[in-house]
């Protein structure tokens, strides 16, 4: 690609969780918060993003790829969002997500030359969630830094794959041609490591940076182990950062770090 040459992605984004657990994602909770409406998932606006690199690098973006996203603005349900790139002299990819000539969303992306080696399997402990029932509230105990958060594993099958192909209006059609996870599917696990271990109020990703390890595949059993790095107050936002390893089976797929608001101020004792 030439120095300075853009590449662009249009979308009308669809927010894939008005129904989910997580209220954020509900048109009349987010208007009590001060939001216009629901909100569409970071996850799903990183979906968004990482069309970009996977035009520019290809198959290659999925197997040992590297994207950091940090969302800012909200994307709303219906509107069009566009992903803008421009690769820098470093090789990077510099990316915006905007929607109503809003910034909503910064990304960096970058292809190393060899695969970065995978974490050890063995330095993230397997801890099977609770019931649903008996999850605790989320707080500075239930997210304590050095705790282990699992998943349940559960296998990708093609219907769901499918269906989120649809929902982020994924244009590319290697996902569904050789039966590659979308990176927002690996993505979600994150999100789901928390959700199944505590009870959340409405709450928000802010950012993740996703390192690629192998590919996960349709038909195989996908899951996150992973552990809180630090839990912390920003602004009068309480926050945790997870270290996630999202496995295929017992293979590492993808290493992320990942970090959510999961009390905002506004809800604050």
């Amino acid at each position: 690609m030439a120095a300075a040459q853009r590449l662009t992605y249009t979308i009308e984004a669809y927010n894939v969780s008005h129904a989910s657990e997580n209220k954020i994602h509900d048109d009349s909770v987010a208007k009590k918060l001060g939001f216009s409406g629901g909100l569409v998932p970071g996850v799903e606006v990183f979906a968004y993003a990482s069309h970009l690199p996977l035009e520019r690098w290809g198959r290659a973006f999925l197997e040992r790829g590297e994207m950091t996203a940090r969302f800012g603005k909200p994307v709303y349900d219906g509107r069009i969002a566009t992903a803008t790139a421009v690769e820098g002299t470093d090789g990077r990819l510099e990316i915006r997500v905007e929607s109503e000539g809003v910034e909503c969303a910064t990304a960096t992306a970058c292809l190393p030359s060899v695969s970065s080696p995978s974490p050890r399997l063995s330095d993230y402990a397997y801890k099977a969630p609770p019931d649903l029932s008996a999850r605790p509230p989320a707080d500075e105990a239930s997210l304590a830094v050095g705790l282990d958060l699992s998943t349940v594993p559960a296998v990708l099958d093609r219907e769901r794959h499918e269906t989120y192909l649809r929902d982020v209006r994924e244009a590319n059609p290697i996902y569904a041609q050789e039966g590659i996870a979308h990176p927002g599917i690996l993505l979600r696990l994150c999100n789901s490591a928390l959700r199944e271990n505590v009870v959340l109020p409405p709450w928000i990703h802010v950012g993740s940076t996703m390192r690629h390890l192998s590919l996960a595949r349709v038909g195989e059993t996908l899951a996150a182990r992973t552990r809180v790095v630090a839990n912390y107050d920003k602004k009068g936002h309480r926050l945790v950062d997870l270290d996630c390893l999202l496995l295929a089976g017992e293979r590492p797929v993808a290493h992320v770090l990942h970090t959510a608001i999961y009390r905002l101020r506004h809800l604050a004792s």
